[in-house]
């Protein structure tokens, strides 16, 4: 709440938040003004990996993270997967895989939907949580969906 502009109910966000969800909802003027400049959105995701959200505790404000590989390219799921741009890094952590290395779904990244307008709903990304946040989104919620 803190650092965007959260304009559903705290039960939605439980459903969908930890997982693999990327929520793109309104910033807020306290989120750093260099982080996404160029809109007044911004993505906010809380994986239920333990690693991650171990280290997000650690720290006293939000995480500005990237995906470890280069963009249209397929999600990596551990760290020997993106050994290539190791020598542009200043720092690898290796926190285990971060999900089923056999499983095509697992690649396809979290599911991306912009809730920054009331009411209504826009899939990004369909991701690998597409089928279980729409049905959440429309069923439990009446949210509309919106084309993007």
């Amino acid at each position: 709440h803190r650092y965007c502009q959260v304009n559903v109910p705290d039960e939605l966000l439980r459903d969908l938040l930890p997982g693999p969800v990327t929520l793109v909802l309104k910033r807020s003027e306290e989120l750093n003004k260099d982080l996404n400049p160029f809109t007044s959105l911004v993505g906010v995701r809380i994986p239920n990996h333990p690693f991650v959200r171990e280290l997000a505790r650690a720290c006293s404000g939000p995480l500005a993270l990237t995906s470890a590989n280069i963009s249209c390219q397929a999600s990596t799921l551990t760290v020997s997967e993106f050994q290539d741009l190791w020598p542009q890094l200043s720092l690898i952590i290796d926190g285990g895989p971060i999900g089923d290395v056999q499983s095509p779904e697992c690649r396809l990244g979290s599911t991306v939907v912009d809730l920054s307008v009331s009411g209504k709903f826009t899939i990004i990304r369909p991701g690998c949580a597409l089928t279980s946040t729409v049905e959440i989104l429309k069923q439990k919620y009446g949210l509309i969906p919106e084309s993007a």
